[in-house]
């Protein structure tokens, strides 16, 4: 009795399942990324200098639109967390010029 030949290998398979790991690394890494920008924010909040908070929030909100416009993260939640951070800056500065706490 003659035995039965591997099946054949599925080329565009193959193909999909590189690129599935390499899409997979690179939004872990992103979202990873944009876990650690959102920290910076908070920690440049707690500090309460203005200079410091300025420099973060951009990179941080840039980020979150780049996510969002390559489908890292859905558009909704990158608005939500733009919004978020904007919100909590904001409240930061103009407590810190008035110098009353809300």
């Amino acid at each position: 009795m003659a035995t039965k030949p591997p099946p054949k290998k599925n080329l565009s398979v193959l193909k999909r399942a590189r690129q599935a790991d390499k899409l997979r690394l690179r939004n872990q890494s992103v979202k990873t990324e944009i876990k650690t920008q959102i920290k910076k924010v908070e920690t440049a909040l707690s500090s309460k200098n203005k200079e410091e908070i300025d420099k973060v929030v951009k990179p941080t909100i840039k980020l979150l639109s780049s996510a969002a416009s390559k489908g890292i993260i859905h558009k909704n939640t990158a608005s939500r967390k733009i919004s978020t951070v904007s919100r909590k800056v904001n409240a930061a500065l103009t407590e810190d010029s008035s110098g009353t706490s809300h």
